[in-house]
C-alpha cells in the first residue's frame, strides 16, 4: 500500500529529548563535577568550595569512612543515591562518590554582620528560602549586587547551586557579592534579628502594602520559593509580613522580579 505523504513518520527520541528519561540523566558539564573517593576528599582538604556530594546509596569502605571524616565540621551537604544515578552523570571510575564543584567561594552571615558594623555601614541582607530554581537565583544575585545588597543567605539544603549557569545568569554577581551557605536557615534568621536587623517577609499570607513598611534601619528581606514560600518557622520569627499587589489575573510574580521589586523599595527609602 502506498505510504501517505503527509503522515507524519514517528521517529524515536534522540538526545534528551525523551520526555520518560529520569530528570537527572542529563548531566551537568563535566567541569563542574569531582568524581572518585580520593580525588573528593583531597578537593575537600584543599579547601575546594562543594555543593554537594552524592554518594552510592551502599558505600561503605575504609575510604568511603575517610571521606566521611574529612566532611565533618564542613558544611557539604551529602545524599546517598543509587549508583544509577551516579552512572547517569558521569561514565568514568567515579567509584560511589561524585561532587559538584562550587564556582564561588561561600562565607558566613557570622562574619559578615560584625564586619559590616565595624566600618559603620547600614546592613542590607536577602535571604533566600527554598529558591532552587538557577535561573532565579543568579537573577536575584545579580539585582541584589547592583542594589548595593551586602549579601545574600542561602539555605545549605533546598537551594539552588551556585554553579557556572548560576554566575553566568547574574552576570557575573555571584563573583562578588558574599554569599553565605547556612546549615540552618532558622538560626541565621534568629542570629540577623539578635544582631539588630529588622526581618521582611514577602508572602502573599501578609496584609500590608510592601511600600507601608520602613526599610532604612538594618535589614533583612526574606524571599521564598513560588510553589511553598517561606517555610512557616521562618515566617513565625520575621517582624513584617508584606505583599507586592497583585492586580491581574496571574497569582503571583516570579520571585526574582518580586525580590527586585522590594530591594529597590529598600534602594529608595536608605537614599
Amino acid at each position: 500500500m502506498e505510504r501517505n505523504p503527509f503522515q507524519r513518520r514517528s521517529q524515536p527520541p534522540r538526545g534528551n529529548s525523551n520526555p520518560f528519561r529520569p530528570k537527572w540523566e542529563h548531566r551537568p558539564p563535566s567541569s563542574d563535577l569531582i568524581f572518585g573517593i580520593r580525588a573528593v576528599i583531597e578537593a575537600l582538604e584543599a579547601g575546594k568550595e562543594v555543593d554537594k556530594i552524592l554518594v552510592r546509596k551502599e558505600l561503605s569502605s575504609d575510604l568511603a569512612k575517610e571521606l566521611f571524616a574529612a566532611l565533618q565540621g564542613r558544611n557539604v551537604p551529602v545524599q546517598r543515591v543509587p549508583v544509577e544515578k551516579l552512572n547517569a552523570i558521569t561514565q568514568k571510575n567515579h567509584q560511589g562518590v561524585i561532587a559538584y564543584a562550587a564556582a564561588i567561594e561561600y562565607q558566613q552571615i557570622s562574619n559578615i554582620i560584625p564586619a559590616l558594623y565595624e566600618e559603620g555601614k547600614n546592613p542590607f541582607v536577602v535571604v533566600l528560602d527554598g529558591v532552587t530554581d538557577i535561573r532565579n537565583f543568579g537573577a536575584i544575585a545579580r539585582t541584589c549586587e547592583c542594589a548595593g545588597v551586602n549579601a545574600i543567605v542561602v539555605p545549605s539544603r533546598g537551594g539552588a547551586a551556585a554553579n557556572a549557569d548560576a554566575v553566568k545568569t547574574s552576570a557575573g554577581a555571584l563573583h562578588v557579592i558574599p554569599v553565605c551557605r547556612e546549615n540552618s536557615l532558622l538560626e541565621a534568621v534568629k542570629f540577623l534579628k539578635g544582631s539588630g536587623l529588622k526581618v521582611i517577609a514577602a508572602t502573599e499570607k501578609a496584609v500590608k502594602n510592601y511600600t507601608e513598611v520602613s526599610y532604612k534601619e538594618p535589614v533583612a528581606i526574606v524571599m521564598g520559593s513560588e510553589d511553598v514560600g517561606i517555610s512557616d518557622d521562618v515566617l513565625r520569627l520575621c517582624d513584617e509580613l508584606v505583599a507586592i499587589p497583585i492586580l491581574g489575573t496571574i497569582a503571583s510574580l516570579n520571585v526574582s522580579v518580586a525580590a527586585g521589586v522590594l530591594v529597590y523599595e529598600a534602594v529608595k527609602q536608605r537614599q
